[in-house]
């Protein structure tokens, strides 16, 4: 019954990120009532993913470093600020949009970008590579943007932070690989579909706390929420459609997709301990919204990610 359900979540996936959201708009109590448990939550999605995905294909070839460094210099530390030039020269450097993009763009990927590259039928092994690499290089990767915003806090809170993600990431990790190695050394096909159905749950539940912002902000100011939405779809995509079609003829056309993935799928939550009180109230519905492109990234780019690495 219960690989029934699991293979059943794997064949849906898309649905299930479908109802995820709508879990997360509809259902405001259990939305609040999640938000407590979502490191947690995290921390779980993390145990399935590397249960999945299994340590060989995580770590991949030494020489991988040198390929994966250099996206994650330019997407954590090039892109963010360049933005933050672009929109200081149009004379809005100090608007809470900048900050949004900013923050947005050198943020590492988030924990569930590895199901998402899995959905799109990309290399998750690859996806983990760009994931585990980007937080680990966090820490030095955002203090040049901390520079350029001072409002954002002292630099040793948010680098604090980052460590503390990277800690959560290599025991949650570890453990999944340890996982894999001792009950599915050599996992069947109906076994990888239900550990895919596991993880879509997982990845699904964990939506719903955090848009736990956005349903009140919907009945305060629905306006707002729809400029917020519309800015999160514009950096998601718009990042994932440059990447895409920067790397889809060069030399890394074969990462091309999990890169792409990790550039407008970013976990600008790591940002939330640093951010002074007066800071953070509007970026809370930006966050909400931020959610939206992402999980849906599966269901709207799925032909684009096709085109771009020549699959039709």
């Amino acid at each position: 019954m219960i690989q029934h359900i699991l293979s059943a979540a794997s064949s849906h996936a898309r649905l299930c990120l479908i109802l995820g959201l709508a879990g997360g708009l509809l259902l405001p109590t259990v939305a609040n009532a999640l938000v407590p448990w979502l490191p947690h939550m995290v921390a779980g999605l993390l145990t399935i993913t590397a249960l999945r995905i299994g340590w060989r294909a995580a770590m991949g070839a030494v020489g991988d470093l040198r390929w994966g460094l250099s996206a994650v210099l330019l997407l954590q530390m090039g892109v963010p600020l360049a933005g933050l030039g672009a929109m200081t020269l149009a004379g809005w450097g100090d608007s809470p949009a900048t900050l949004a993009i900013v923050l947005a763009s050198a943020a590492p990927a988030i924990a569930g970008s590895v199901n998402l590259a899995l959905i799109l039928g990309l290399d998750g092994g690859r996806m983990m590579q760009i994931f585990v690499l980007g937080t680990a290089a966090f820490p030095l990767t955002v203090l040049p943007v901390l520079a350029a915003l001072p409002q954002l806090g002292p630099v040793s809170e948010v680098v604090f932070a980052a460590l503390r993600l990277l800690v959560i990431i290599a025991v949650s990790a570890g453990t999944g690989f340890v996982l894999r190695r001792l009950f599915f050394p050599r996992p069947s096909p109906a076994q990888i579909k239900a550990l895919d159905g596991l993880s879509v749950i997982a990845f699904s539940s964990i939506v719903v706390g955090l848009m736990a912002a956005l349903n009140p902000a919907l009945r305060s100011d629905p306006v707002a929420v729809l400029w917020w939405a519309l800015l999160a779809f514009a950096i998601s995509y718009l990042l994932q459609l440059f990447t895409l079609l920067t790397l889809r003829h060069g030399k890394l056309k074969a990462v091309a997709g999990p890169i792409a993935i990790g550039a407008g799928n970013r976990n600008i939550a790591i940002f939330l301990v640093a951010l002074p009180a007066e800071v953070l109230a509007p970026l809370m519905v930006f966050i909400g919204c931020w959610q939206l492109p992402m999980y849906l990234t599966p269901v709207l780019l799925p032909r684009l990610y096709k085109w771009a690495l020549g699959d039709e």
